[in-house]
This record gives C-alpha cells, structure tokens and sequence, in this order.
C-alpha cells in the first residue's frame, strides 16, 4: 500500500462513540494513494466505506484511479478545517467499491513502475539532461503514468516525454519535487533509528537554518546535522524554542573574565542548568559559574576591578536512584549481557577441570603431609634401580669364568653378556654349572 509501515496513518478516535439517532454522516472520505499523496472525495452513492478499504475514484483527467480509504466521519471535517479546505469545493466522486478485476489490473499497473522508471532514466541520460527521475506512479487503470524528478533548475523534457510516451504508450505526466519530498516518498531509517518523520507524520516541511544547530550548541558538521534527502535535519526545529526561552537568562558576548589569577576564557555553556565553564590557559580543569557570577565578574571587569576568587559552583554528585520494577524478572531478558557472567563461571570451570599433558597434578594438603612423614631416601637411586643391581651383582659373582674376568677391565656391554644365555652356545648357563 505505501513504502513504509505505518505511513500517515490516521487513528479514528471516535468510532467507538456512539452517534444520535438523526445524525447524518458526513458524505467526503479522504483517499490516500502511492507515497504521501492524498485526496478528498464525495462519497454521494452513501456507500458504507471503512478505513483500509480499496475503492475506486474519479482522477483530475480520464478514467479511474484506486486509492485506500484513510479517513471517514467527523474527522474528515475536522481535517478539511486543519488543512483550510472548503467542503463545498470538494467534486471528485467515489464510484464504487472495487473488484477482483480492478485489483488485478491495478496490480499489473503497480508491478511496471520499477521496470518503467529504469527505462526512462536511461532515456533522460541519452538526451544528456540533467534530472533525476525517482519515482514513477501508475494510474490505477494502466492508462496515465505520472514520473517525479528532482533537478537542480528548469529541464527541457518535451523530447523526452515524446519518447516515452512511444515507449510505453501511456498518457505521461512530468513532476518536479524537492529533495525533501522525494525522500518522503522513498521512506528509509533515520540516524536516531527510527523511520523518517516526513515519510511518517511530518506533512509541512519548514526551513531549516545552520543558526538552528548554533543556537543548541551543535557542532557544525554537515555530515551530522544533514538527513538522507542532502538537506538540514527537520528535527532540528523541534525543540529550537525552548532553547531560544532559555537563552534569554544567559549573558552574552562575554567570552572572557579577568581575575587575579589571569585571564578565563568561556569554554561551554550549559543552557538549562545556566552553568558556564571557563578555563586558564594551560590548565586542563574547567570551572563551572553560574551565570549571575558571570555577570557580576563582567561588571567587575569594565569598572577596572579584577576579583581575586573566580567564585567556582560546587558540583554535587548525583546518586543514581534504584529503580523498582513493578514485575519480577524472571528470565532476565531485559539486560543485553545477561549471558556474559555465565559463560566466564563455565571457562573458570572448565580451566580448573582440565590436566595439562605430561604434567602430574599437585597433590593435596593430605599428601603432601604423608610425603613429609616419610624417610629420606638416598638421592640418585630408585627403587627398580635398588632391586635390579643386587641381582645382577649375584649373577656375575656366579657366573664369573676365565673369559668374563678377563673383561673385568672393559666396560660391560649387555649384548655379549645375554648372549651366553642362550641355549645352544658356549658360555651359557646349562653349560657352566655353578661353580664349586
């Protein structure tokens, strides 16, 4: 129905509301159409109509256009009066409900639009002008099309209206909009990140001056301060007047104060709490004066006087108030980092789980107790080492031969001495007995 949700929608507050008996309804609807457009229309067959429905209306030329009914009633005169329109001035005609043929073909006229404003804008670029083709929006019969540029001046397209109207064999219709209409007509998301005011609420665009930002202490940036249509932001109007009440108790053209001291120069100026900040110069710390002092200091200042004590506000701290919910939280999903403190708890877990390979855990206070209660062992023996040398010690004693002593000089080599064990072979065991 529109390009963004929501979009100039109107909340009927007194359907609810009981009617007299003789009460004649009010017999003008408001239609709204593609983007922000939107129209009044009699409704003289005193057809039972809603908000929401589609109907088909009588269009400024031929034929018939499809629109969404916005608004019935009493508040249809109360937006006639907002918007100074006389009801006797409204001729436009609601012929009838629409039907599944209206729809159908309305849609088919609705799915062309994209493919068409490709087509033209590459017919605009070969004649070389200088135009910006947006939007283009269908007449609810397929007959008319009407195309929205943006163009910095005035363009000559009456050759490029001949084109089209070759090319797609309609009625063609050429509007020329600013940038802030074209961007309403679009919709998209805002800085703030909400949905664009003027593709939302917003109907009447109001200048938007750089004295605006000046008066709000805003930093001049363009990037900042300039919305997607290339153009100052409209909500910088929105609170400009309380501002401008507010700098009515702030002194002015006073940017420096003299004192004993030296020289202050104004650093920032809070305009509610009328607080203004100076610093000397080569000092990092700002001092906060109201602005009573500020003009007192200035008085002092012109009558040749310098004040030995700039007379700073002492700074309260503010303590944060504990907010009391009137429901209980149950699942903790209204904090985002809700799950931070529970993965940290499972690393800590896990990190004191795992043994590390190839190192032994340390022991317990009970074993190394036990350790303390032991002996002292002799250092560089262990005991397989203890139980293996006196075997082989009885084993050479007794199977000591002319050969072995002969490399008792020699150090032992274990291969040749196994190998006498072996059955079979000289040396070995069943051959030697024991010695008597």
């Amino acid at each position: 129905m529109t390009s963004g949700c929501n979009k100039l929608d109107v909340y009927d507050w007194l359907a609810h509301m009981d009617m007299p008996t003789n009460y004649k309804p009010f017999d003008v609807v408001e239609v709204r159409f593609k983007g922000s457009r939107k129209d009044f229309y009699i409704n003289h067959e005193n057809l039972y109509l809603e908000m929401g429905e589609m109907v088909a209306v009588e269009p400024s030329t031929g034929g018939y256009d499809i629109g969404h009914i916005s608004m019935t009633g009493e508040l249809v005169r109360l937006q006639l009066k907002k918007n100074n329109v006389d009801p006797a001035s409204v001729t436009k005609k609601v012929y009838r409900k629409v039907t599944d043929i209206d729809i159908k073909k309305w849609q088919a006229a609705k799915d062309l639009e994209w493919e068409t404003m490709h087509r033209a804008r590459k017919l605009a670029l070969d004649l070389g002008l200088s135009m910006k083709i947006s939007d283009v929006d269908y007449q609810g019969d397929k007959s008319k099309a009407t195309f929205y540029y943006t163009a910095d001046g005035r363009v000559d397209f009456r050759e490029l209206i001949k084109r089209m109207a070759e090319a797609f064999r309609i009625r063609i219709e050429m509007r020329q909009i600013g940038m802030r209409q074209e961007a309403s007509r679009l919709g998209g998301i805002g800085s703030c990140g909400r949905e664009l005011c003027c593709s939302t609420w917003l109907t009447d665009f109001k200048t938007v001056s750089t004295s605006a930002a000046r008066y709000q202490n805003l930093s001049l940036n363009t990037l900042k301060l300039a919305g997607q249509c290339g153009k100052l932001k409209c909500c910088l109007n929105y609170e400009l007047d309380s501002y401008m009440d507010a700098l009515k108790d702030i002194p002015n053209n006073i940017e420096r104060i003299e004192t004993q001291r030296g020289v202050a120069f104004l650093q920032k100026t809070d305009i509610f709490k009328k607080l203004m900040w100076f610093s000397y110069p080569g000092e990092e710390n700002w001092i906060p004066l109201t602005t009573d002092r500020v003009r007192e200091i200035h008085h002092l200042n012109k009558e040749g006087v310098k004040p030995e004590d700039i007379g700073a506000v002492v700074m309260e701290a503010v303590a944060e108030k504990v907010v009391n919910y009137d429901y209980e939280n149950v699942v903790g999903q209204d904090s985002l980092t809700r799950l931070d403190d529970r993965n940290k708890k499972k690393r800590k877990q896990t990190k004191g789980k795992r043994k590390p390979e190839g190192k032994k855990p340390k022991p317990g206070p009970e074993q190394q107790r036990q350790e303390q209660q032991k002996p002292d062992k002799p250092e560089g023996r262990s005991k397989p080492e203890t139980r293996k040398e006196p075997v082989k010690k009885q084993v050479t004693a007794e199977n000591k031969t002319p050969e072995n002593k002969t490399q008792e000089g020699k150090p032992a080599k274990p291969k040749k001495r196994f190998r006498g064990n072996r059955k079979g072979k000289p040396g070995g065991q069943q051959q030697n007995g024991p010695a008597s």
